[in-house]
């Protein structure tokens, strides 16, 4: 038994030592800087909750915030509903359905970056090349050059992408439900729709909550496609929290500041994954 004890603490100990120097060191140093005027270099000085406050007073961010809640709200509610229809299909008794499981589940797979680099071009010149041939003057124009629309395109891939992972999850949900129960409910009558919100959505509940907060806190994290597809623009118009905080730090000298906006933005998504996670466990109850 202490060899054994002995071999997990082996194992287990360099992980630790490893997790703490690559990730809590730097947090937790992150928040100590984030009350003092440290740029990145030099010398620094104490600041206290300076650098808090001008967070809720800075435009920038606050346009960042707003930016960053319509995507991942609106994000959120695309993926869930995308992914659950998918795997409802896949899940039915449909030919070469483990073939087209493994097909949707390939986006998942790809760099974020690479697929961002490969939509860019897609809005950029494919799109626009088509639509000009056929005579489709709304889509002639490359939408993310379009503050309004740039946050579309990148919704899009977004979504696209996210899918793959939430419909595999639901198909692990759905799996679960034995047939019996839908063979019960057709002979008492019930329709499609009846069977989905009294069958399936009650039972695939716990896997929608698990779905919706990993879902909502991967798009409030939103980068790497914003870098690959608009880095921003055009302007601040798709400029995320995360965008923000990287070229403020680590360009423009705002590493106290950016550091205190890290901090905030932590709070602000572990708070709304907490309220998400009791809002729907206690409708799963309901259910």
């Amino acid at each position: 038994m202490k060899s054994r004890q002995r071999a997990f603490m082996l194992m287990t100990v360099p992980a630790l030592i490893l997790f703490f120097i690559f990730h809590t060191y730097p947090a937790l140093q992150g928040i100590y800087y984030s009350f003092t005027d440290y740029k990145g270099y030099g010398e620094w000085n104490f600041v206290g909750l300076k650098n808090y406050f001008n967070v809720f007073q800075d435009e920038r961010a606050l346009q960042a915030y707003g930016f960053t809640f319509k995507f991942a709200i609106i994000a959120t509610i695309l993926v869930n509903i995308f992914s659950l229809v998918i795997a409802i299909g896949l899940n039915s008794k449909i030919k070469f359905s483990k073939t087209l499981r493994a097909v949707y589940f390939l986006p998942n797979i790809l760099s974020i970056l690479i697929v961002g680099y490969i939509f860019n071009f897609i809005f950029t010149f494919f799109i626009p090349d088509i639509a000009q041939a056929l005579g489709i003057n709304a889509l002639a124009e490359n939408i993310l050059g379009k503050p309004d629309l740039a946050w579309i395109g990148i919704i899009v891939v977004s979504v696209w992408q996210a899918v793959a992972f939430n419909t595999i999850l639901y198909l692990a949900g759905l799996v679960t439900i034995p047939e019996e129960m839908y063979e019960a409910a057709s002979i008492d009558g019930a329709g499609t729709w009846k069977k989905f919100w009294n069958i399936t959505f009650p039972l695939i509940a716990p896997f929608f909550t698990i779905n919706m907060v990993l879902a909502m806190k991967n798009f409030l994290m939103v980068f790497d496609h914003i870098i690959a597809m608009t880095g921003g623009g055009p302007g601040t118009s798709t400029e995320s929290i995360s965008l923000l905080i990287f070229r403020g730090g680590f360009e423009g000298g705002e590493f106290a500041y950016q550091s205190a906006n890290a901090v905030i933005y932590f709070l602000v998504i572990v708070i709304i994954s907490v309220v998400q996670l009791r809002y729907l466990q206690r409708r799963e109850v309901e259910l």
